[in-house]
């Protein structure tokens, strides 16, 4: 039963095996490491979210107020477009030549494609090559983080005991939680401490200088962690990967970006959309956007973890189903009840409970994609699946809930829009009953080391 997910740790012998690896659990500077990037990236993408409509008047100033905030969420989007392309890339690379050399050289792409876009001038100092500038970092951005979810999803992952997978995993999304309060908390600061055109000018380009620095942080940690051990014994077999196995994980590829797919959709328009839907629409300021979203990156680090522990014990996707299901049903109200009374305390009590069920939903990501997949092209898999989701759910969420907003005059779009996206996300994952049989005895031979 797919509700079984998970309980494959309880299986003859493993509590043996679960002892025996207490001594052999990853390292606090593993698990640092592994999650870092994933958290500069939350960072980064949530930070030219909560900013948007500043760098819209810095790079696109020549166009109507809803074009240019248009053209500034499309821009955002292109970091998606390249994203399965660098999950294929540095998936195959991580497949072949190692989880841990993957993960050095995407930190390294990152951080630059982060001091790109912080020391870009205006358009009004360059031209045009300006929002090309912004599309290059963009590009480069989109490109590292295409490969670093499920680089270091996979390597936490393979480090973890056996029957501890979707806890450790869900230390993944922590760091996403904790990218989400640092961005939050950034802005919240410089939105006070400057003024309008101080931060128009230079405030908003602090937080991409503080991505760029947190990068050779991360290389360095990374450069000093070892390989996982399920790769090094894959190695030894010298199983290469290849593009040409792919078709044959169609299926699990399916399932992962259902999974996904639920978990974007949701995320990115009460994370990255948020403070321009708290502005326009609710008629809020961004300093409330800017405390609901802290307010939601606490919720993550306490919600995922226990998520995680949860889908360890009672199942995996039994955690994700009744989280994307609550949400489905419960997204309506939730907007209806910040448009009806658009203040702060009821922004914050809806993003608390939206936070809440983005947990249960996504919470068991890491550990549920990387079982989908066998270890020979695992990162490929997993990278594939859940960027071509995250671009065609997530990243261009913004921008297409922005344009139906401004086609229908409703502020309840990404209700609408999400209701949709997690109904059939639901639907596909619970139709593949054989990928999730074959993804749980995965789980269950997981191997001690």
């Amino acid at each position: 039963m797919p509700d079984d997910f998970g309980r494959g740790a309880q299986t003859p012998g493993t509590g043996e095996r679960a002892a025996s690896a207490v001594t052999q659990l990853p390292a606090t500077r593993t698990v640092i490491a592994s999650v870092l990037g994933n958290g500069l990236e939350w960072f980064d993408f949530l930070s030219y979210g909560l900013f948007a409509q500043l760098i819209a008047s810095v790079f696109f100033p020549e166009t109507a107020p809803s074009t240019s905030l248009i053209l500034a969420f499309l821009v955002f989007a292109v970091g998606f477009v390249v994203r399965p392309l660098g999950g294929i890339v540095f998936g195959l690379y991580a497949d072949r030549a190692g989880r841990k050399a993957s993960l050095s050289a995407m930190m390294v792409i990152m951080a630059v494609g982060s001091l790109i876009l912080a020391l870009t001038p205006s358009y009004e100092s360059i031209g045009v090559a300006a929002p090309l500038l912004v599309v290059v970092a963009r590009i480069l951005q989109g490109l590292s983080v295409g490969g670093e979810f499920a680089g270091s999803a996979v390597f936490l992952v393979e480090h973890a005991p056996p029957g501890r997978r979707m806890f450790y995993g869900s230390l993944q999304m922590c760091a996403q939680g904790v990218g989400i309060l640092a961005a939050s908390v950034f802005a919240f600061g410089l939105e006070r401490s400057l003024a309008p055109d101080q931060l128009t000018e230079w405030g908003w380009r602090i937080p991409f200088y503080a991505g760029a620095i947190i990068g050779p942080v991360g290389l360095y940690l990374r450069w000093r962690i070892a390989e996982t051990p399920e790769f090094t014994a894959q190695r030894k077999q010298k199983h290469k990967a290849s593009l040409q196995h792919l078709p044959e994980q169609m299926p699990a590829i399916l399932c992962g970006m259902g999974l996904v797919a639920a978990g974007t959709s949701v995320s990115y328009l009460w994370h990255s959309y948020l403070s321009v839907y708290a502005v326009r629409e609710l008629h809020l300021t961004r300093t409330d956007a800017f405390v609901a979203l802290s307010l939601s990156g606490i919720v993550g680090i306490c919600v995922y973890p226990l998520a995680g522990w949860l889908g360890d014990r009672i199942g995996a996707f039994k955690v994700f189903f009744w989280g994307a299901g609550l949400y489905a049903l419960l997204a309506w109200p939730l907007y209806s009840f910040i448009v009806a009374s658009p203040d702060l305390w009821h922004l914050l009590i809806a993003e608390f409970i939206a936070s809440v069920l983005l947990g249960a939903i996504i919470g068991c990501h890491p550990g549920l994609l990387a079982a989908l997949f066998p270890v020979s092209v695992r990162s490929t898999g997993v990278g594939l699946s859940y960027n071509l989701s995250v671009l065609l759910f997530g990243g261009l969420a913004p921008a297409t809930v922005t344009w139906l907003i401004a086609k229908t005059g409703s502020p309840m779009m990404p209700a609408i829009y999400q209701i949709v996206i997690v109904t059939l996300a639901i639907v596909l994952v619970g139709a593949l009953g054989s990928v999730r049989r074959k993804a749980q005895r995965a789980n269950a031979a997981a191997p001690p080391h």
